[in-house]
C-alpha cells in the first residue's frame, strides 16, 4: 500500500512538473552578465523625406550621388537605422508599424505590389536611382519580409535579406514538444528558399538569433535550426565577441548564407541585435564587395 501511494505521489509530481514546464513566462527584463551596450542617440547628417511607407534617410555623403544602395528596415527606431545607413554609406527607408508580425505583413497582403510602389516613390521623391535593394528586419519586422518574398516578382529586385533575432512560427500542436518541437513550416518556406539561393551565391542572407524561448510560439533558435537542418548544414560552435560586446556561440557559413547564434534569453539580449544593426549591415556589404 505504501508503494502504491509513493507511485501515485511520484506520478502527481511528474505531472505537476510537466505542467510547470509548459507554463509560459516572459523573458527577464534585466540581465547583468553581458554589457548590453547601446548606441547613443544622435541626429545623423543627411536628408529626410516622409514617404507613404515610412521615413527615407539619405546620408549627407550621398547627396551628390545619382544612385544609392537602399536598405528597407522593418521595426526599430528611425535614428538607429539612420546611424547604420550613415556608417555604411547607404540610404534607408525605416518602416515602423507597431508590435506583432501581422502588422508588418498586412500592407503587403493588402497590396502585393507594395514593394514596387515604395521603390518608385523613393526614386521619385529623392531624385536618385536605387542601385541595389536590401531588406532588413528586427523582431516582428520579419512579417513584412515574409510577405514580400512570397511574391516571386519581388525576388529580382532584392539583393539580400537580413533577419535580426526575428523569425518565428507556430508549433503544430500549439505548444513545444517534450523533446524536439514540431514547427508549422508554411511561413518558413520562403525563407528556406531564399537561404538556399544565398548558399548557392545567387542572393545574400544573414540570420541572427538569441536564446530566448517564448514558449507560446517557436523561438528564433528553433526556426534557424530548421533552416540549417533542411539545408543539411552543420552549426559550428564558437566562443567569441560579437558586435556591441555580444557573445557569439555558433555560426553557419555556406556561400552567401550566414547564420549567427548569440547568448542570452532576456529582453536586453533581444535589443542587442537591433543596436548591432550597423555591424550586421556592414557584414552584408563586405560580402557583396568580395565578389
Amino acid at each position: 500500500m505504501r508503494i502504491s501511494k509513493k507511485i501515485v505521489w511520484l506520478g502527481a509530481l511528474l505531472a505537476s512538473t510537466a505542467a510547470a514546464q509548459m507554463s509560459q513566462y516572459p523573458s527577464p527584463m534585466v540581465e547583468n552578465t553581458r554589457a548590453h551596450l547601446r548606441l547613443e542617440k544622435q541626429v545623423a547628417a543627411g536628408q529626410r523625406i516622409k514617404l507613404s511607407g515610412g521615413s527615407l534617410f539619405i546620408p549627407a555623403a550621398l547627396a551628390n550621388k545619382d544612385k544609392v544602395c537602399l536598405f528597407i528596415h522593418f521595426h526599430g527606431a528611425d535614428w538607429i537605422g539612420e546611424l547604420a545607413a550613415s556608417d555604411n554609406d547607404v540610404a534607408v527607408l525605416s518602416v515602423n508599424l507597431g508590435g506583432g508580425s501581422s502588422r508588418y505583413a498586412r500592407p503587403f497582403l493588402e497590396n502585393p505590389r507594395r514593394l514596387e510602389e515604395w521603390q518608385r516613390e523613393v526614386e521619385t521623391e529623392s531624385g536618385k536611382q536605387i542601385s541595389e535593394l536590401h531588406l532588413s528586419a528586427w523582431s516582428a519586422g520579419y512579417g513584412a519580409i515574409r510577405e514580400i518574398l512570397k511574391r516571386p516578382a519581388n525576388h529580382a529586385n532584392v539583393h539580400s535579406v537580413i533577419l535580426l533575432d526575428g523569425l518565428h512560427t507556430d508549433y503544430t500542436t500549439g505548444k513545444p514538444g517534450p523533446v524536439e518541437s514540431e514547427l508549422v513550416t508554411d511561413g518558413l518556406q520562403v525563407f528556406l528558399d531564399w537561404a538556399r539561393l544565398a548558399a548557392a551565391r545567387q542572393k545574400q542572407m544573414l540570420i541572427t538569433h538569441s536564446e530566448i524561448f517564448p514558449g507560446t510560439f517557436a523561438s528564433t533558435t528553433e526556426t534557424a535550426d530548421y533552416l540549417v537542418s533542411e539545408l543539411s548544414f552543420n552549426r559550428m560552435a564558437v566562443l567569441k565577441w560579437g558586435p556591441m560586446q555580444t557573445q557569439q556561440l555558433s555560426e553557419v557559413r555556406a556561400g552567401n548564407l550566414l547564420v549567427l547564434g548569440f547568448a542570452g534569453n532576456s529582453a536586453p539580449d533581444h535589443v542587442d541585435h537591433l543596436h548591432s544593426i550597423r555591424s550586421f549591415w556592414k557584414m552584408m556589404i563586405a560580402d557583396k564587395n568580395k565578389k
